[in-house]
Parts: C-alpha cells; sequence; structure tokens
C-alpha cells in the first residue's frame, strides 16, 4: 500500500519517469541487492531520461519543420555538390552557439529543404529551439499580424528561436513593406541567433 501511495505521489509530482522506474524496481528481485544510493541514482537517471525526452519532443514539435529530416539520413551519393565534412561539422550545432548564419543555395529538387529541416532537427535534438517557415507563409502571417494588432508577439517570437529556418527565400519579387519585414526579422537576430535561408537565388562572390 505504501508503495501504491508512493508511486501515485510521483505521477502527481510530474516525476513520471521516476515514478515508472519506481514500478519497475518493485518487480525485480535482485534490485534488493543494490544499495539505496544505486536504487536512488537509477531512479535519478530515469527522471532525467524521461524528462530530455519530453523537451526534444516538443522542440521538435514546435519547430514545425516541414520534413522529418536527420542529418544522419543525408544522401551523399547523389552529386548535389554536398561537403560531407561541412555537413559534419554543422552537426555539432557551434554555429549555433556562435550565433551564426547558414545560406543553402541551389536549384529546385537538390534537396535545399530537407538540409535545412535535417540541420534544425540536429538542432533540437542538441537542446536549441528552432522554427521552419516559408518565407510567402511569413510575409502572410505578417501582414495579417500588422492588421490585428499580433505584429510585436510574432516579432519576438521569431527574434527569440536559436535557429529560424526561412525557406523558399526569392520564389517572387518583394514588395516595399515585405523588403522592411525581412531586414528587420534579420536585425533582430544578428548576432544573438542563428538564421538559416534556403533559396535558389546564387550568392554571388
Amino acid at each position: 500500500m505504501l508503495n501504491e501511495q508512493t508511486v501515485e505521489k510521483l505521477y502527481a509530482m510530474k516525476l513520471n519517469g521516476m515514478a515508472d522506474a519506481f514500478k519497475e524496481q518493485l518487480h525485480m528481485p535482485d534490485m534488493n541487492e543494490l544499495s539505496f544510493d544505486e536504487r536512488f541514482a537509477l531512479l535519478v537517471d530515469r527522471q532525467w531520461t524521461w524528462k530530455e525526452d519530453r523537451r526534444m519532443k516538443r522542440l521538435l514539435s514546435n519547430a514545425k519543420l516541414k520534413i522529418n529530416a536527420c542529418v544522419e539520413d543525408i544522401d551523399y551519393k547523389t552529386p548535389r555538390g554536398l561537403d560531407k565534412s561541412l555537413i559534419l561539422r554543422l552537426s555539432n550545432c557551434e554555429w549555433i552557439r556562435n550565433a551564426h548564419n547558414i545560406i543553402i543555395t541551389g536549384p529546385t529538387g537538390v534537396g535545399k529543404t530537407y538540409l535545412a529541416c535535417a540541420l534544425a532537427n540536429r538542432a533540437c535534438r542538441m537542446g536549441y529551439s528552432a522554427f521552419y517557415i516559408r518565407i510567402p507563409r511569413l510575409f502572410q502571417e505578417l501582414a495579417i499580424a500588422r492588421g490585428d494588432g499580433s505584429y510585436p508577439k510574432i516579432m519576438k517570437k521569431l527574434a527569440k528561436v536559436k535557429i529560424l529556418v526561412l525557406d523558399d527565400l526569392g520564389l517572387a519579387p518583394m514588395t516595399a513593406p515585405e523588403r522592411r519585414d525581412i531586414l528587420e526579422v534579420i536585425e533582430d537576430r544578428h548576432g544573438v541567433a542563428s538564421t538559416l535561408i534556403a533559396t535558389q537565388i546564387p550568392i554571388q562572390m
């Protein structure tokens, strides 16, 4: 009875990982051979793992990634000009810690969106917040926000996220308000957080 009450209290305190581990320990006779410190350490480890798993799932859900892509699944065999060593370096997310930015360019169909989502997915798995949005949708939402008064709230959200993925830049000529919007978004994030842009527009060297 006491064990049941303990489990209920753990769930009530939202210590679900610890509660699950404790219930498992109750059905494992060999657990009695462990010391209190060892058993307690196992409970804490399970709670930590449960909490980190929930956090990662929340980050991935909030990122709204268009594709469920992973850097581990990137195809380097197809000739697309991908530098595997560069992708592996980017996978350690040092560029995000340093608030650096990335521009991915190339024609339609080469996998720009996949690569962008894969890097954002990796960032979420490393504990960073991310958000994906296509440029046309961004301009649409900002135009609506300007009318209903939620513009400052959206701009604050875009400025706060650690990696902002802006896809399909330059599909159509931008209006003056749209140019100001994109400038404000990038200016708010400059030197503070990372922005990843995917575009068909070639970068002039």
